[in-house]
């Protein structure tokens, strides 16, 4: 793309705003006269397979999208993130989570330093603390070994690895000491203190991850947490039989600090060899890649961690290397790219048909909003055309039951994307049980099957003699898109992960975004700090608009009349 244009400027651009005239008055089940639509329109690359012939798209359509692609320079793009260029343009620097999963021989020079020398170095010090918990021998003040570890972080260091953990549950590894993962993040102390009610502060530890380790959220949390350790410890023997516990030791044994900081790390406390490191290149929504993905190795293990690993470099290599046509990450992208921008379809849903993939619509929530939910472009200017759709979702079994009727019956054209396992409960040692179990994932993945193919054909679906009546009808003609697992193991979930990352930044590049920054949440942060200190009685309440006037006067009451 040259300095001076715009995405809707481009030849192809222009060109696929009057093709998608012709199509959007077919219906997507007209498309569907092609036998051989699902060979064309789908691909397999390490263990995911992306059936995209449920978009309402045919062949010339793809062959234009393919023409933006390279009219916007999404080559030269991926080139640049993947050779650690400073692609994150408003804050100048390189945007580098792919580098935490390159392999160990690997070399990555950026501006005259290995970043793989340094990534593997924080690797191997996460490694050895996740051993100590593992063998027992990670003791607390007391001299008990460590039983629970409490993940303090919100945001990208909350949401990868609350979704990783949930979603590897079953690769736990065997005879280890076991150590429990929970995960706090909201700043009102809830999920804090049904932990702290619970727990015995003699064997919990705490993770307190923090790129910048000034996130009020986190550090809220993790005050809370330290002087409920420090008013329960204080009056214990120590681990050599002295007492008091002092609040150094305390700290040094109960909390590990992940963060870009090791001077705040250090001024709060935590001790240098409990600290892990990740950089400021890293973007937070990108980084369970690195030591954040420390409650990740926790509940895997480093083995099954690394293969995570392993599984996302695998998709950044066919990132780099496979051709615009055959390539998942740049196809993924500009179907959503023809959504969006040319059948007007601004929301999108995401459906897991597997219960360990719980989270992964919350995860994906922050990934694509926070990275493309942007109306400037990399120059400064007011885009004139739509980015980022709404994005939300849940489990699709539980979904049918809440959102369903919308994408059916509703007024509103969404998006879809189904996503499950082929395989699953093969390893289930009763053959009774993994008889029954094996039955209710063919059910789940009927229902996924079955749902997608409704949302296209709506009434056609069915065989019945005569139309319905109108408050039975199905309109269809809604796209989707469905991705295959042939298991969901930690190497098939980076693959996963990784080319939903890279069709953000394909999208990003087409739309002329930095998906990298996320200036659109620290204002609210600058806001919440100024508003905290009037509600303490810090300042003119009067200068404020009348709605924010009236709820804090409402909190002033509410706190005036408690006993």
């Amino acid at each position: 793309m040259a300095q001076h244009d715009t995405p809707d400027t481009l030849p192809a651009w222009q060109t696929l705003q009057q093709h998608a005239q012709t199509l959007k008055t077919m219906h997507l089940k007209d498309l569907f006269g092609d036998p051989d639509r699902f060979e064309t329109f789908s691909h397999e690359v390490h263990g995911l397979t992306l059936d995209l012939s449920k978009q309402r798209f045919d062949d010339d359509t793809l062959v234009h999208l393919l023409a933006l692609a390279e009219e916007a320079g999404v080559p030269g793009a991926i080139e640049a993130l993947l050779s650690g260029k400073r692609v994150n343009i408003s804050e100048n620097r390189p945007a580098l989570h792919t580098a935490l999963r390159l392999p160990v021989e690997a070399t990555l020079d950026v501006e005259g330093e290995d970043v793989v020398a340094c990534v593997h170095e924080s690797l191997n010090q996460m490694e050895r603390l996740v051993e100590r918990l593992h063998a027992g021998q990670w003791r607390g003040a007391t001299g008990k070994p460590i039983r629970h570890v409490v993940n303090l972080g919100v945001g990208g260091s909350d949401l990868g690895p609350l979704m990783v953990t949930h979603a590897l549950a079953d690769y736990r590894p065997a005879d280890i000491h076991p150590v429990d993962v929970h995960f706090a993040s909201t700043m009102d102390g809830s999920q804090l203190a049904d932990y702290l009610a619970r727990f015995n502060p003699e064997t919990t530890l705490f993770i307190l991850s923090s790129k910048s380790f000034t996130t009020i959220d986190t550090l809220s949390n993790a005050n809370t947490a330290k002087d409920w350790l420090l008013g329960r410890l204080s009056e214990h023997d120590d681990m050599a039989g002295a007492k008091p516990v002092s609040a150094k030791l305390i700290v040094r044994q109960h909390f590990i600090g992940v963060s870009a900081s090791p001077e705040k790390m250090c001024e709060w406390g935590i001790a240098p060899d409990h600290q892990l490191m990740f950089w400021e290149w890293v973007g937070g929504r990108y980084s369970l890649w690195g030591t954040i993905g420390l409650p990740i190795a926790l509940i895997v293990g480093m083995k099954h961690f690394r293969a995570l690993l392993a599984g996302a470099h695998a998709m950044d290599n066919h990132f780099r290397q496979a051709p615009l046509e055959q390539n998942l990450p740049v196809l993924l992208g500009l179907a959503g790219i023809w959504n969006v921008n040319f059948l007007d379809i601004r929301a999108h849903s995401i459906l897991p048909y597997d219960g360990r993939l719980e989270y992964f619509a919350a995860y994906l929530e922050q990934l694509e909003m926070e990275s493309n939910g942007k109306s400037v472009t990399g120059r400064g200017e007011r885009v004139n055309y739509s980015t980022c759709p709404v994005l939300w979702g849940q489990l699709g079994p539980n979904a049918q039951h809440a959102f369903y009727q919308l994408l059916h019956q509703g007024t509103q054209p969404v998006v879809c994307d189904f996503i499950a396992p082929l395989k699953r409960y093969d390893d289930v040692e009763d053959p009774d049980t993994r008889r029954h179990l094996k039955a209710q994932h063919r059910l789940s993945l009927a229902n996924c099957f079955a749902q997608s193919r409704v949302l296209m054909l709506g009434d056609d679906a069915v065989d019945e003699e005569g139309a319905p009546p109108a408050h039975k009808r199905y309109r269809g003609n809604q796209p989707s898109t469905t991705v295959l697992m042939d298991e969901l193991t930690p190497h098939t979930l980076g693959a996963l992960i990784a080319l939903y990352e890279h069709k953000v930044f394909v999208q990003a590049v087409i739309w002329d975004i930095n998906p990298f920054d996320q200036w659109g949440v620290e204002l609210g942060k600058e806001i919440a700090k100024e508003t905290r200190a009037l509600m303490e009685g810090k300042g003119d309440v009067s200068r404020l608009d009348a709605s924010s006037q009236g709820l804090i006067r409402a909190f002033w009451a509410a706190e005036q009349s408690e006993p």
